[in-house]
């Protein structure tokens, strides 16, 4: 009898952990995606950078794939709009600062697809800056598709000193799930410690189902400030937000803020390791756009400056590294062109879902090459680029990994000509290049028109084509 009751026990206690690998098994990944706000490929280690120490971000390069061929636009709110709904910016993007609540994104997408998801770090998409119907709406982020949240900028500029708003860095005052924490509620804390903390949380909260982290880091945008590592003794306040005049001590600290961005890269794979979703999780690192113009960088030998809202490699072209144990050839460098357009079709691809009316057009997913496989690349990528802010002028290009055409027919081979200083006119590029030349320009025949070359904030034109036709049909 003892005999018969071991038996049942063996093999109940077998198919409880059968049921318990199966359920492991058909268990969608968990997604995080990392993005940095104004840094670009010169300030990371894997990359070549000559002045920055980013371990954690070169061992996830070192262990996955380094994409070197990512693109974004110059400037951050068309980046975040495009890499939220996986649109060109011709078809949804009208204002600095602002994303159309009736956008669908890859919150709502995942969501929808039974994932917990969240959102921390900087927001700035209310359309605060113009005010836009229902700015003052903190719901947004929820209706956006995050189930939690933790940001910045939410329904209070950095100016808006009077009504609670202010720096992000020391002190910040910040929004979460809908509540309003003051500069006194976060007095001397750090704001990407708040942020990245809160998505620790969650991530231990949520480990037993399929989650989706979306993090645009507050780091390392301006003012260039000094982090928990070297800021010592000083007063932890809002005054503490003030960068120092001089060029030396604002690169100093802008090489502390690159530095310590990786460091909360490390925290965060180091608590999905913690919660035993290492195998079960794709992480990703980008950035926005490129790097602040008044940090200069020491690259590959050369000298970098800053290319921030500018549509020269220095101002488009972004890190992208991938790392899923298990998944991720080890050590791959990848030269496949990557839109923003992408992430949202990948991402839905992960999750099991066929897109349908409702979804995007324009992206076309890079989970084959996730998975070591050649997957179908780009042939080209597309910046439709008018900001409406600034100083910032409106342009268009197509290009492959090494050839850019403009649509006023600028042409340059950027890797050897980063500058864009010298313009091949037509017979002028090899024989090789005068076919991409004439590709990009088939390719730009089936695109809107150009955006206004002058369109600063106020600008009373602001032309979308949200029903513009499939281009190349990017999804196949």
């Amino acid at each position: 009898m003892k005999q018969l009751a071991f038996i049942l026990i063996f093999v109940f206690s077998a198919g409880l952990l059968e049921a318990d690998a199966a359920s492991k098994e058909m268990r969608k990944p968990n997604i995080i995606l990392i993005m940095a706000d104004d840094v670009s490929w010169e300030c990371f280690g894997s990359y070549g950078a000559e002045d920055y120490k980013t371990p954690h971000i070169d061992a996830l390069a070192k262990q996955g794939i380094r994409f070197s061929n990512c693109y974004s636009t110059p400037l951050c709110t068309p980046s975040r709009v495009k890499l939220m709904t996986g649109k060109y910016n011709f078809r949804n993007y009208t204002h600095f600062g602002y994303l159309n609540p009736k956008e669908k994104t890859f919150g709502q997408m995942l969501q929808a697809a039974g994932y917990k998801t969240a959102i921390a770090g900087k927001w700035q998409l209310n359309g605060l800056y113009h005010g836009a119907e229902g700015h003052a709406d903190n719901t947004r982020p929820f209706k956006a598709g995050f189930d939690e949240y933790c940001l910045w900028q939410v329904t209070r500029t950095v100016h808006d000193r009077k009504s609670g708003g202010g720096e992000r860095f020391w002190s910040p005052p910040l929004e979460q799930n809908g509540k309003y924490l003051s500069v006194k509620d976060n007095q001397g804390k750090y704001g990407p410690d708040i942020m990245s903390d809160f998505l620790c949380d969650f991530i231990q909260r949520n480990k037993d189902e399929p989650f989706f982290v979306y993090y645009p880091s507050v780091l390392v945008h301006n003012p260039f400030v000094p982090t928990p590592d070297t800021i010592g003794d000083a007063p932890r306040t809002q005054a503490a937000n003030k960068q120092p005049k001089g060029k030396k001590a604002r690169k100093a600290n802008f090489v502390a803020m690159v530095n310590y961005l990786d460091k909360i890269v490390g925290k965060l794979v180091d608590k999905v390791e913690e919660v035993g979703q290492l195998e079960n999780t794709l992480i990703l690192f980008t950035a926005d756009n490129g790097t602040n113009v008044q940090i200069t960088s020491q690259w590959n030998g050369q000298t970098i400056h800053g290319g921030k809202g500018s549509t020269t490699d220095m101002g488009t072209h972004v890190p992208l590294v991938a790392y899923w144990k298990g998944h991720t050839p080890k050590g791959k460098v990848l030269d496949d062109l990557i839109d923003f357009t992408d992430f949202y079709t990948t991402f839905a691809a992960m999750a099991g879902v066929q897109l349908g009316k409702n979804d995007p057009i324009d992206g076309r997913s890079f989970l084959p090459q996730l998975n070591g496989q050649p997957g179908q690349p780009r042939d080209w990528v597309l910046c439709h680029y008018q900001p409406y802010w600034g100083r910032f002028q409106g342009s268009q290009y197509v290009r492959d990994g090494q050839f850019k055409l403009y649509r006023d027919g600028r042409f340059f081979n950027v890797p050897q000509d980063l500058k864009e200083s010298q313009n091949l006119t037509t017979g002028q590029a090899s024989d090789q290049g005068e076919q991409i030349r004439r590709m990009l320009q088939q390719t730009l025949s089936t695109v809107p028109p150009a955006p206004p070359i002058q369109g600063g904030k106020d600008s009373n034109t602001r032309p979308v084509y949200p029903n513009w036709k499939n281009i190349v049909n990017p999804n196949d």
